[in-house]
């Protein structure tokens, strides 16, 4: 869906000398929403710059696709503001219509039109003085495309759909893309490829905002320059992927990045205690932690496991591509352990599962 820019030109001040510039970007300030009774955004704040991909993640219902609504202009904001490039786009009191914003969006379904060409469903959202035939060539060209100007969407598969979409919601050249889960669609087997082709095409324009909303950790890893965990309506964390995976701030966003699991625990002494045995402190990271319970957060890679006497017993044996998946089961849950050595225990034999130093994340209990 491409959106008319007439009414709002971007805005790139070059500033005075001895002035900073501008900052290219969208930003969210303390913006909150509710349907009806019920907040489904609270104190929202965070900056897109132009130039990067940036990344909403979250699970269903966090309200995540709200936030692009709001930024889009199909819904109005209720409270807070939206800025771009330093200027007030919406706010409580003022809210443009779509067609109104320098915006483009990529909805989940590409939303192409049936009865147009591919080259006119690119030419859509462009003015009668365009040069046409070469921005709809040029675009198509850099989707990988060439030569599909005539084909009609029925005769695409999906993830050339996706690219069509994305092709016509940069045609007008918008200041800020927004992609809404655009690849979720798309058979999984071509889903990566599609990744880096547009994130490698995305990034060419170091003047552009680019916003994804995904709930697919890999999707944020491989997309993403920064990324905003949302859950129940508020940020959890914002950082780059390698800070999100280095140092998550709470337990949620360590299980949402990296595969980690969930393990609740208590610090007694010199050891922690588990439901899959006693762990030493020195597993854990540095952390504020004190002696009482705490709730954890390890990945598989970062477990070792071997035969005991005594012990919780292996639930599960599968091999994969990296080594062999070890499920072993405890009275309170399941922990995964994946093995880059030859496995030779089977289902239901005991075992002793141990993580390596420092490689659990400590957190205060919800």
């Amino acid at each position: 869906m491409a959106i008319n820019r007439d009414k709002h030109p971007p805005v790139r001040r070059k500033g005075r000398v001895g002035h900073r510039k501008t900052v290219l970007s969208l930003e969210f300030c303390q913006v909150s929403h509710r349907y009806g009774s019920e907040p489904v955004l609270r104190d929202i704040s965070f900056t897109a710059p132009a130039g990067q991909i940036t990344c909403l993640l979250g699970p269903s219902g966090c309200g995540k696709t709200t936030l692009m609504r709001l930024a889009a202009g199909i819904l109005p904001v209720q409270a807070g503001a939206i800025r771009l490039d330093g200027q007030r786009l919406a706010d409580a009191a003022m809210s443009p219509p779509p067609e109104a914003r320098n915006i483009g969006v990529v909805f989940q379904e590409g939303a192409l039109f049936g009865h147009l060409t591919v080259g006119k469903n690119i030419a859509f959202g462009l003015k009668a003085d365009q040069e046409k035939d070469k921005i709809i060539n040029t675009l198509l060209a850099q989707v990988g495309l060439s030569n599909f100007a005539e084909r009609y969407p029925h005769t695409l598969s999906g993830g050339q759909q996706q690219r069509v979409a994305i092709a016509r919601a940069l045609a007008p050249e918008p200041r800020v893309l927004l992609l809404d889960e655009p690849f979720a669609n798309i058979d999984i087997t071509r889903r990566k490829a599609l990744r880096l082709q547009t994130r490698s095409m995305l990034k060419d324009d170091k003047d552009r905002v680019v916003l994804l909303v995904t709930h697919d950790p890999e999707e944020a890893l491989e997309m993403a320059d920064e990324i905003v965990v949302l859950s129940g309506g508020t940020v959890m964390q914002a950082g780059s992927p390698q800070t999100l995976y280095d140092a998550p701030a709470t337990v949620h966003v360590a299980t949402m990045i990296g595969e980690a699991q969930r393990v609740s625990g208590a610090i007694r002494r010199d050891w922690v205690e588990t439901a899959f045995g006693r762990w030493p402190l020195s597993c854990l990271k540095p952390s504020q932690a004190q002696e009482g319970p705490i709730e954890m957060a390890v990945r598989p890679r970062d477990l070792t496991i071997a035969a005991a006497e005594n012990g919780p017993r292996i639930a599960d044996v599968r091999r994969l591509r990296g080594g062999m998946q070890v499920t072993v089961k405890a009275a309170d849950g399941y922990l995964v352990v994946l093995s880059d050595t030859t496995f030779s225990l089977s289902a239901d034999a005991q075992v002793e599962v141990q993580p390596k130093p420092d490689s659990v994340f400590a957190f205060p209990p919800d």
